[in-house]
């Protein structure tokens, strides 16, 4: 296998799922900030120009919800399979909400107004919404996290997820540990896992910054 990521993009949640995994896989940088995204190596890879992209050795598969899908599915035996469906639709539903209900829409207000209005003068009305927004939808992510993992019982490809958003949190200017005890504690027990250890290390990045 082999991912195609960005440093501290929503690949990263695809990245500790492969070191999760323990099978071997190669990375591919492709920078989402120096337009390497839109080479044209990467789009006959993935014509939407965007990351993660998973090459199975098989198929190409786009779009972080359904790579981590493959991953829960494809690999029986592994701390990351699913094989209740109940669990899988719940894990599904986590993280199609994470990235249409934060990644679609607040962070891409607050990051990249350009893409919601080519008038200059409304992005900063556009980013100070998508920062309320933003607040809201932490706000629901705490109210469902006991502390715990995000579906009762076990680690599942739900929580690498849920480690991308409270770093862009923080780099979007929320007081994380403050505002978010539930989700703190959440990330601090995501950070004792040696395969997220390894990939932050192997992405130069930190979930604190």
């Amino acid at each position: 296998m082999k991912l195609y990521f960005s440093p501290g993009a929503c690949s990263l949640a695809v990245h500790v799922a492969l070191e999760e995994l323990g099978a071997p896989y190669a990375i591919g940088l492709v920078s989402t900030s120096d337009g390497s995204a839109r080479s044209p190596e990467h789009l006959a890879r993935n014509p939407k120009g965007r990351v993660p992209v998973l090459d199975t050795g098989e198929e190409v598969i786009t779009e972080a919800v359904a790579i981590m899908t493959w991953l829960a599915t494809a690999h029986t035996g592994t701390v990351l399979a699913e094989t209740d469906p109940l669990r899988l639709t719940r894990a599904v539903e986590w993280m199609s909400w994470l990235s249409s209900g934060i990644h679609a829409q607040p962070v891409t207000q607050c990051w990249r107004p350009k893409r919601l209005s080519d008038d200059s003068d409304s992005h900063a009305g556009i980013e100070a919404k998508g920062r309320a927004n933003l607040r809201d939808a932490c706000d629901l992510v705490e109210s469902k996290l006991d502390g715990g993992w995000a579906l009762a019982g076990r680690y599942s490809v739900v929580d690498p997820s849920l480690l991308v958003y409270y770093r862009w949190g923080n780099r979007l200017g929320l007081a994380m540990r403050d505002l978010y005890p539930n989700w703190t504690r959440h990330t601090r027990a995501m950070l004792d896992r040696p395969a997220v250890q390894t990939v932050l290390v192997k992405e130069g990045i930190s979930v604190w910054e």
